[in-house]
This record gives C-alpha cells, sequence and structure tokens, in this order.
C-alpha cells in the first residue's frame, strides 16, 4: 500500500503541473472504487481553478477553493500525468482535464482507493481521528512518550497506528527502530523517554529519506512520472531476513506482528 513517501512523492510530482490551473473535464469510466465516486464530480469542480495539493496522512487533498477533493490511492492506485492522446487502460478509471491540456489519469487494478468531495476537510470522518505528522513539529519526544505511558502493544504496532502517528507504515516503522535501536516486539510502555526521542528522530530521517528516493515500489506502486521508487535499494533490515546486518554483521530476523512481516537486528535493537 502507497504510504507516506509515496504519497507525498506523488504530490510534490503532480503540483507544479496542477497548481493554478482550471478543471475542464472529469471523465469517470469506473465509478466503483472502495466508496462510490460521487455522481456530482464534474458539476461540482469543473470550471474551478486548483488553488493547492497538499497531503494529510495518506491522502492527496486537492484544494478547488470551496470544494476540497480527497484521494486515497488504496492497496495499488496512482496518479499519472498522461501523455497527450495517450488512450486510457483497462484500470484507467478517471481522468482529469485542465485549462492547459494537462491530463490527471488514476490507474487502480484493485479498486481500493477512492475520489471524494468535502466542504471542510479537516472535519471529514477519514481525516478527523488521524494523528500528528511525523514530519511536523507536533510529533516529538514528548508527545510519543505521553501515547507510550498507557499502552502494552508492541512498539512496532504504535507507531503504526494511524491514531498515533500517519504515515508509518511497515517499511519504515522497521527501518525506523533499527535505527533507533529498538526491537519492534518491546512493549511500548517500557520505551524510554530517551528512545522516544531516538524512534521520532529516526522515523522523521527515515521517512525524509524514503521521499527524497522517491518511495518504496512493492508490486503496484510508481510515481506521477511513471518511475518506481527506490528507498527498498537502501533498507538496512527490511527484506533482509537471513543476511548479515549492515552494521554489526549479525544475521537478519524475521517475525510476524499482526499479520506483518517484520524484520530486526538481535544484536543492534534491543
Amino acid at each position: 500500500m502507497p504510504e507516506l513517501p509515496e504519497v507525498e512523492t506523488t504530490r510534490l510530482g503532480l503540483l507544479p503541473h496542477l497548481r493554478g490551473h482550471s478543471l475542464i473535464e472529469v471523465k469517470v469510466r469506473n465509478p466503483r472504487l472502495r466508496w462510490p465516486v460521487p455522481d456530482d464530480l464534474q458539476a461540482r469542480l469543473a470550471g474551478r481553478t486548483l488553488v493547492d495539493v497538499t497531503r494529510r496522512g495518506k491522502y492527496l487533498l486537492f484544494d478547488f477553493g470551496p470544494i476540497t477533493q480527497l484521494v486515497h490511492l488504496g492497496m495499488s492506485g496512482s496518479l499519472r500525468l498522461a501523455a497527450p492522446g495517450e488512450p486510457p487502460a483497462t484500470h484507467d478509471h478517471i481522468d482529469w482535464l485542465f485549462d492547459d491540456g494537462c491530463r490527471l489519469r488514476l490507474r487502480d487494478p484493485r479498486r481500493f482507493g477512492a475520489v471524494l468531495l468535502s466542504d471542510a476537510p479537516a472535519e471529514h470522518p477519514l481525516l478527523a481521528h488521524l494523528g500528528p505528522e511525523p514530519l511536523e513539529a507536533d510529533f516529538d519526544a514528548d508527545y510519543l512518550y505521553a501515547q507510550c505511558r498507557s499502552r502494552h502493544a508492541a512498539i512496532k504496532q504504535v507507531i503504526m497506528d494511524a491514531s498515533v502517528v500517519v504515515g508509518v507504515g511497515n517499511i519504515y516503522a522497521s527501518e525506523s527502530l533499527f535505527h533507533a535501536g529498538i526491537r519492534p516486539t518491546r512493549a511500548a510502555h517500557r520505551v524510554s523517554r530517551p528512545a522516544c526521542a531516538r524512534l521520532v528522530a529516526a522515523i522523521r530521517r527515515v521517512l525524509t529519506a524514503a521521499i527524497a528516493a522517491g518511495g518504496s515500489s512493492l508490486r503496484d506502486y510508481v510515481a506521477s512520472s511513471g518511475e518506481p521508487g527506490y528507498f527498498q535499494l537502501q533498507t538496512r533490515v527490511y527484506g533482509r531476513a537471513g543476511l548479515p546486518c549492515r552494521a554489526c554483521g549479525t544475521v537478519i530476523r524475521r517475525i510476524v506482528q499482526g499479520q506483518r512481516a517484520s524484520f530486526f537486528c538481535p544484536a543492534c535493537q534491543r
């Protein structure tokens, strides 16, 4: 599933092409996504200027002034800038045509994505419960330590909980815990404040590096340009079970937590 770095990479790729342009037409070829695409998408958006494209967690927010379009890429979705005259493929469900001829296209083979409208996005049920952004100032050591004090779940599960902090997906959680020297199975309430400070710094460092690398390509994900992400080539533990730790040489272990694979170094992480 595209996570924060993949969604942010998409946002950064689209922004210079779309911001400030007027939307001419919305072509919905298949409205049957995770939730039905609104019937009035074309009527409410056509003729409006796109003010900005922002992100909240894994949601892209297309600001059309009084109306915001929420887009979630689901398990396999991508937003691409289609070439002039490029015919839609089987899984290309929606096109947005702008006044300069730029065509934004949603491809979603599994149809787990979403395209919705909101007059008050901060209050939307999909966004209102979300925790802080991991790259912003309100996600700090004090905040994470306070969140951990009463939680007996494993620390990896806690930092992957979107109500605690958004966008720390499975790859990034494993990598951040390695850099912080924390074993993914450690109970959250046993993580000290200094360890929380290391973990916050590690999450920021890992996510920033992933954004710079264009995200991680797992199966279907590509950026808005059509290029794959390369962060997975830089991982220290994720996907490296049975291989030597790049830091100490100990064999990397793989376990399953919450039906997701976790990778760690038994020597570097305590």
